[in-house]
């Protein structure tokens, strides 16, 4: 294990920028780290070109172990535990019954087990599709190239810094005096698609016209190296993931089948991390921290055709190295998933993101835009969509906007008898034995009282209930009600996802609109907030309308079943037109549910957040004295107290123009002392400014232990958000801000101090 320390360089003022939020991080983690001048970058490691760097990040601590030793190690600890390893033996499938794993075939015979995990890499897709009832792993290989050198004159010095030169596509590190550089090229070579994968790990064939780019990036950064002899260029495969994330966890379909692989290049650097993550899984049940980010329920089936997966790492590889920008998307891979209603949007200026698979618009470019320089700007400042989304939510907020929300996952819960009910109420923290039409907002809970999904359940009948959760939820979510639901044939649970186009009407005219498509007066009495009604819209029959639009704003959602979809999309905007409607996007939905103070899960909430973590106590049984799963949980923290408080804050001293712009992640800084980091941020067009939802933490001064947070704690604090090592100023809110939707003034005349929360 010798520390070396890492160098990160960077040859444009967005990298360094990149690596100044990076450094504000990791200092708030523990990690030393420090951004430097070219000239400290010269004096760590003097074999450096430095005359096109503007700067670069050091972490000290960073140190380099040879692979194969710790593996050796490690095996060697767990024989003398016990363990027992069988060396040069191949696993034919996975024995499952009952959706449980029983044992391993092997060409060796059968070993009983009651855990299986697939650490196996590159083989672990193919391994995945061997079992009795396969599992998913989405991954592919790629060809990695590296070389390795001779000692230099006067050979390298074992703690010589690792450089990494992501705008050269390189990185370079001592080896036995000499060197050993490799990359992330721009056009990798995947391989074994058709799965016909070697036995065993071999290196491949030297490919010198395929490295010779990043030779010359690294002749470029070390021009001396010029007359070094060089050894061997190695070509070893490495495995690929679909979002360059690792993948781990249990299964969605087989109980006791756990996964660990796809570690995109990084295996070493986090094979500690996420081995002891997965054992926590394995023995408690769930990982002590939050890492929904790795879980293989992330994806679905869809993401793990051989043709997607070949395109995407084809994509995925050069990305390690690329500079991403806030809100970049995936380019391979598209229009997989898509709304009935997706070319007639295209068609009037959207521009799509993708979640899950699912095509998304984040907004529409008005036919006067130049569409080219929308899709290459790139920035960590303000955005070119800035004016287009602000004319999106200005609409929301004064006529009516209609956005195409049929991503969100949606299923049918129904039963012959009382048995929907009963388990519903068991499994959701809220109250379900609701009037016919009504919704509730609610979530699963897991039973350290943590959110396992965020949704909306509509009681469509007596024994009938629609429920509506996030868009990546639907493999989770699916896994986990089938997890905790009895096997009762009488109980009926149905992914109707594909069957409903959405469309949220949002705005004070989205009244008028539907009660003109449907001859039924729509107004509050008639049709008060979060109910539902199935009606006829336009000639349709059969359409669910919901008075909520998950923003905090007037209007109604609208379930169509999707034949219908075209026909009450064209009436919509048709009737709407006078009433000055327009197409809207998920960026406007985003401004609008962050200064309503509406946190989404996956982005504020997680398993690891609670109802009385973010304020939403009101939406708990717990008084009820009905059971549900986290309802202990809950009740002791009632009685203790809670440790963080999800909070918005309102960016003071912050130009929107010239200023970076917080996107998430930031760290939160409470009288100068550090106390969390932003879930979410964005630009607020009705205060005109920045708002960021984040926890706050109360960390003891002296012991850095985690005390109770109260609400006059938030409210006594002075608060920074540190975007990229430079604080703003923040006020803090525990409540939305209201009083300034319903005054419509300049935010000259108001002073945000005097405004009082609900």
């Amino acid at each position: 294990y010798i520390r070396t320390g890492s160098v990160f360089l960077a040859q444009t003022q967005d990298r360094l920028i990149s690596l100044k939020r990076i450094n504000s991080r990791l200092n708030v983690i523990g990690i030393p780290s420090e951004i430097i001048s070219p000239k400290k970058v010269a004096e760590l490691h003097p074999l450096l070109n430095v005359h096109d760097l503007v700067g670069a990040m050091h972490v000290p601590e960073d140190a380099v172990v040879s692979s194969a030793d710790v593996a050796l190690a490690l095996a060697s600890a767990a024989s003398q535990n016990g363990v027992q390893i069988y060396d040069r033996t191949s696993v034919l499938h996975v024995m499952v019954k009952k959706g449980q794993v029983t044992g391993v075939e092997t060409d060796k015979g059968q070993i009983e087990c009651q855990y299986f995990v697939n650490c196996a890499g590159q083989w672990a897709y193919e391994l995945g599709l061997s079992n009795e009832e396969p599992v998913s792993i989405p991954l592919h290989a790629c060809e990695h190239f590296y070389l390795l050198t001779r000692p230099l004159e006067t050979p390298l010095q074992s703690n010589t810094p690792t450089i990494v030169d992501a705008d050269g596509r390189i990185y370079i590190r001592n080896w036995q005096g000499g060197i050993l550089s490799g990359g992330f090229e721009k056009n990798p070579k995947p391989i074994f698609t058709e799965g016909k994968n070697q036995l065993e790990i071999q290196n491949l064939q030297e490919d010198w016209d395929h490295f010779e780019p990043l030779l010359s990036s690294l002749l470029r950064r070390m021009p001396d190296l010029e007359t070094l002899e060089i050894l061997k260029l190695v070509n070893c495969p490495e495995t690929f993931t679909p979002d360059m994330r690792c993948i781990m966890g249990e299964s969605p379909s087989v109980r006791g089948y756990f996964v660990l692989a796809g570690m995109n290049s990084a295996g070493l650097s986090f094979g500690g991390g996420a081995g002891r993550y997965l054992a926590e899984w394995m023995v408690h049940g769930s990982p002590s921290e939050n890492i929904w980010e790795l879980d293989l329920k992330r994806f679905g089936a869809l993401q793990s055709s051989r043709t997607f997966l070949r395109h995407r790492v084809m994509e995925v590889m050069p990305l390690l190295y690329d500079l991403k920008v806030p809100r970049w998307d995936f380019q391979t891979g598209r229009q997989l998933r898509t709304s009935p209603l997706y070319d007639r949007l295209d068609a009037q200026g959207a521009r799509w993101m993708e979640k899950h698979g699912f095509e998304r618009p984040k907004y529409f470019v008005p036919p006067d835009k130049d569409l080219l320089a929308l899709e290459q700007s790139k920035t960590f400042y303000k955005p070119d969509w800035f004016e287009i989304v602000e004319s999106e939510v200005k609409c929301c907020k004064e006529a009516v906007c209609v956005i195409d929300m049929s991503s969100f996952t949606k299923f049918e819960i129904t039963s012959t008898g009382d048995q929907a009910l009963e388990v519903l109420q068991y499994l959701f923290s809220n109250d379900l034995d609701v009037p016919v039409g009504h919704i509730v907002h609610t979530g699963m809970l897991n039973q350290g009282g943590g959110y396992e999904n965020d949704c909306s359940v509509a009681r469509l009948s007596k024994r009938s209930f629609f429920m509506i959760s996030p868009t990546d939820q639907q493999v989770h979510c699916w896994a986990w009600l089938k997890k905790h639901m009895p096997e009762d044939s009488n109980l009926l649970l149905e992914d109707v996802t594909w069957k409903y186009t959405a469309l949220n009407l949002i705005g004070p005219r989205a009244v008028d609109v539907l009660s003109e498509l449907s001859y039924a007066p729509m107004t509050p009495d008639h049709f008060p907030s979060l109910f539902c009604k199935e009606m006829s819209v336009g000639y349709a029959n059969g359409i669910r309308v919901m008075s909520m639009t998950h923003t905090g704003e007037p209007g109604f959602m609208l379930y169509i079943p999707i034949e219908y979809a075209l026909h009450v999309y064209n009436e919509v905007m048709s009737v709407g037109q006078k009433y000055g409607i327009r197409n809207a996007g998920y960026y406007a939905l985003r401004s609008l549910r962050i200064e309503k103070f509406f946190a989404f899960w996956g982005q504020d909430l997680n398993t690891l957040t609670t109802p009385l973590e973010c304020g939403r106590e009101s939406r708990v049984k717990l008084e009820k004295g009905m059971d549900f799963i986290g309802r202990d949980a809950l009740l002791q923290q009632k009685q203790n107290g809670v440790y963080k408080r999800l909070t918005m804050f309102i960016l003071d001293d912050h130009d929107t123009d010239l200023d970076l712009w917080p996107w998430w992640g930031e760290p939160i800084y409470r009288n100068g002392q550090y106390a969390g980091k932003t879930t979410s941020s964005a630009y607020s067009y009705t205060l005109e400014r920045h708002v960021c939802l984040g926890f706050v933490h109360n960390f003891s001064e002296d012991t850095g232990e985690e005390q109770v947070v109260t609400a006059d704690f938030i409210n006594r604090g002075e608060y920074e958000i540190d975007i990229a090592g430079h604080r703003f100023q923040a006020k803090a809110k525990l409540y939305p801000v209201t009083s300034l939707f319903t005054h419509k003034r300049r935010k000259e005349d108001v002073e945000l101090s005097d405004l009082h929360g609900k």
